[in-house]
């Protein structure tokens, strides 16, 4: 079985107060993936990075002093060009999510887990390395087309470091 994990594609990182430059051309790519592994039949999982009001008194906010993902405002939202109904969200209080992995883990007969989304040097790396920790016998492969980083060298980067730790780049 395959998993799809669509990761904080939220409307502070694709058109919001942290923009991601590349976010809004990888859109049309996530939501053609989405759809096709909805035809499938594979598990899809969304993620959503979530503050609350008190954010630039947390750690996170005091190192990226920029209000983002504030649960329940506009820029938290997932984009509406992408279908969740029937998926699974998990809120995220940081960048990589036990929960996600734990949830991941207690599904039965995944052989595969592919990350797609945003943004590649943070999220997307966290939780691939967490998942593959998790589950070191699984496939876990992120589609670098359907992902953007802070900036290209980031994406660039983040790519070549979880290929080192065997996670496959398509």
């Amino acid at each position: 079985m395959k998993v799809l994990c669509v990761i904080d594609m939220q409307e502070d990182f694709i058109s919001g107060s942290l923009c991601a430059p590349k976010a809004r051309e990888i859109l049309p790519a996530v939501k053609a993936k989405l759809d096709r592994s909805r035809q499938k039949g594979d598990t899809v999982i969304f993620t959503r990075d979530t503050h609350g009001e008190d954010y630039l008194q947390t750690q996170e906010g005091q190192k990226l002093p920029v209000v983002h993902c504030v649960k329940g405002s506009a820029g938290w939202e997932i984009s509406k060009e992408l279908d969740t109904e029937n998926c699974k969200i998990i809120d995220k209080p940081a960048f990589g999510s036990w929960e996600l992995a734990e949830y991941i883990a207690a599904l039965d007969g995944v052989d595969e887990v592919e990350l797609v989304g945003l943004c590649t040097d943070i999220c997307v790396i966290s939780n691939a390395i967490l998942i593959k920790a998790r589950l070191p016998e699984v496939r876990v492969c992120v589609d670098s087309a359907c992902c953007a980083g802070v900036s290209v060298k980031s994406h660039r980067d983040a790519l070549i470091a979880m290929a080192r730790c065997q996670i496959e780049i398509r």
